[in-house]
């Protein structure tokens, strides 16, 4: 009778791996918490559903293990992450359209230094029910123990963290990998948050590391600066080692991706990177710490990372906590422009290491030119052809002659590659650096969203100097958020008020804001500080009917005290906002913004800030 159940359920599994459009994995022969290596039997079921358009990939509940080996092995560009190559991809989709993959509460586990997911020229894929851990994850943490005037104890879960001390640091080993701690990041042992006004100050690899006892590393300061910095005991360290070298997913040149009920715990580099891609839709995704093995941390660096985009980005429910970058950034690249060969032919540079090597732009695209000074876009036309010199040089063939005050030094924009944004109803949760990052110039609506991030909320930044990630925005609504205490409570960079709108413009033009149309309205403030708004080069600004609520979590820490800064800005206006309490920013400091460029009622609470 055994045999016979057996033969018929063989029969059963046969008919159902080749009927219709659904295909188990189970049915190759991978079974859940097995250990063995899952990455063959993807494979074999991606080349079964590439016969098979519309197919859906079905995983059972449990633990699937995918190691380096068997992997496939591909060069890729990405955005803002080290040139180290080929690319180590577990599941690799090319060309492929019209799938779902459902994990149906499977937990995959990555072994290595790898990519997740890579999407490349797909269109009509879904990804859903599943999550992303590392057996070893690229970060680690450790609690201190104890202190003293120059050195703190600290006590690491080697099983989780393995590392040794190689010439007086810190060094995490891993499955075919070493590297040294170079950053710290200090963690509330209880809530989780990163704790106030600590961000990034305990050094760029400034300890020599000891071994106490198994388990048990002293880190020793080696500056009297550091040692005055160093934690408290019962704090949760996050030690930053590694480099940013894959993504979690790679969605590349793809449309139509859609990601639904999905947990990455950690990952190598950024979360989920999506470039050159249009129409994307996230819905109940999180980037969180795995909280079953006790972690405060999750990404290596930002969660999604938008670059070049086109279409609509939806982001829905989702969440970002423990990521050692910013939850969202969407931008563009600028590159710079170093020889003007003909007025329709032109040398330009890719100028930031992390972008080198990508593809720039494709014929028929259309192209701003940027005066790098004032960070105006002064003329505008298509793209001929694109021809890669080199990783960092490319030349362009322009259909209309380039504008005539556009000289080498200056920089270009690819205005195609613009996406518009819709994020609703998300958590951004205690995480290094800011919330959400806007550069697109296509139509943004932020919306009931809550914002804990220990730096800006929101930062509205482009630039063609330093990151070089443009995006002048031009319709931005930020409607009906809540803003928690921990916003700001951390200082990093472009970090001047809970929203930060900071352009970097060596030399600002006040006729030509960089930014338009920002509507801030409805949204509550918890503050502890004052800066609540800095704007910078901006036309058509609206912060109004916001509630202000006075936060006492912890004491103030920023020098300046105006509530609202104004510099380089034109039409704002300022009316209908309430307060709670006594809140500290109730002056506006107006710098190059004429006073019949600012709106306000008489009796508003706000006051502009003398000279």
């Amino acid at each position: 009778m055994k045999t016979l159940l057996t033969t018929l359920f063989l029969f059963w599994s046969t008919v159902q791996l080749y009927a219709g459009d659904t295909i188990r994995v189970a049915n190759f022969g991978l079974q859940p918490n097995s250990r063995v290596n899952a990455v063959p039997y993807l494979q074999k079921a991606l080349a079964k559903a590439a016969e098979k358009p519309g197919s859906v990939i079905l995983l059972d509940n449990g633990r699937y293990d995918f190691w380096p080996q068997q992997a496939t092995e591909r060069e890729y560009h990405e955005t803002n992450t080290y040139d180290i190559n080929p690319k180590i991809l577990a599941v690799f989709l090319e060309k492929v359209n019209n799938l779902t993959i459902d994990g149906r509460g499977a937990e995959l586990i990555m072994h290595g230094r790898m990519q997740p997911f890579t999407l490349d020229h797909c269109t009509n894929i879904t990804l859903k029910n599943f999550s992303i851990d590392w057996e070893i994850p690229l970060t680690a943490q450790g609690e201190v123990v104890t202190r003293n005037s120059h050195s703190i104890d600290l006590a690491i879960d080697r099983m989780q963290y393995p590392y040794i001390i190689e010439n007086s640091q810190l060094t995490f080993v891993g499955e075919g990998w070493k590297s040294a701690i170079w950053s710290i990041m200090q963690f509330d042992l209880q809530t989780h948050l990163v704790l106030p006004n600590t961000g990034d100050n305990l050094g760029w690899g400034k300890f020599e590391a000891s071994e106490v006892k198994p388990g048990l590393v002293r880190l020793h300061a080696r500056t009297k600066e550091l040692a005055d910095k160093l934690p408290q005991p019962g704090t949760l360290l996050v030690l930053r080692h590694s480099w940013r070298d894959h993504a979690g997913l790679f969605i590349f040149h793809s449309t139509n991706t859609t990601l639904e009920n999905l947990h990455l715990h950690h990952t190598c580099g950024l979360g989920i990177l999506s470039q050159y891609s249009q129409d994307l839709t996230f819905t109940n995704v999180h980037i969180v710490p795995n909280a079953a093995k006790k972690r405060v941390f999750s990404g290596h660096d930002d969660g999604f990372h938008f670059m070049g985009c086109s279409g609509l980005i939806k982001v829905e429910r989702c969440s970002w906590a423990g990521l050692m970058d910013d939850p969202i950034n969407i931008h563009g690249t600028c590159s710079r422009i170093t020889e003007i060969i003909s007025p329709t032919r032109i040398k330009c540079q890719f100028m930031h290491d992390m972008s080198e090597g990508m593809e720039w732009g494709r014929s028929n695209e259309q192209i701003g030119f940027i005066d790098h000074r004032s960070m105006r876009t002064v003329g505008t036309t298509t793209m001929r052809s694109f021809q890669p010199l080199s990783k960092t040089e490319f030349i362009i063939d322009l259909s209309q002659p380039l504008p005539p005050t556009i000289v080498p030094g200056d920089a270009i924009e690819n205005l195609t590659c613009t996406p518009n944004a819709e994020i609703r109803h998300c958590h951004f949760g205690s995480c290094r650096a800011r919330g959400l990052l806007i550069s697109t110039p296509g139509k943004v609506v932020v919306e009931k969203n809550i914002f804990e991030s220990s730096g800006s909320a929101i930062l509205i930044a482009g630039d063609a100097n330093a990151w070089y990630e443009s995006g002048a925005v031009k319709d931005v609504l930020i409607r009906e958020n809540e803003f928690r205490y921990p916003c700001n409570s951390s200082p990093y960079q472009f970090c001047e008020a809970v929203i930060s709108i900071f352009p970097e413009i060596p030399a600002p033009d006040k006729r030509y804001p960089y930014h338009r149309n920002i509507r801030i309205t409805n949204n509550t403030f918890h503050l502890f500080d004052a800066p609540i708004l800095y704007a910078r080069s901006v036309e058509g600004l609206d912060f109004s009917h916001n509630t202000l609520i006075r936060d006492t979590t912890y004491q103030p820490l920023y020098p300046h005290k105006a509530g609202i800064t104004l510099e380089y800005c034109k039409k704002v206006t300022i009316r209908k906002n309430r307060k709670k309490g006594s809140i500290l920013g109730q002056t506006i400091h107006c710098h190059e913004t004429d006073s019949k460029e600012l709106r306000k009622e008489k009796n508003s609470f706000f006051k502009k800030q003398k000279k």
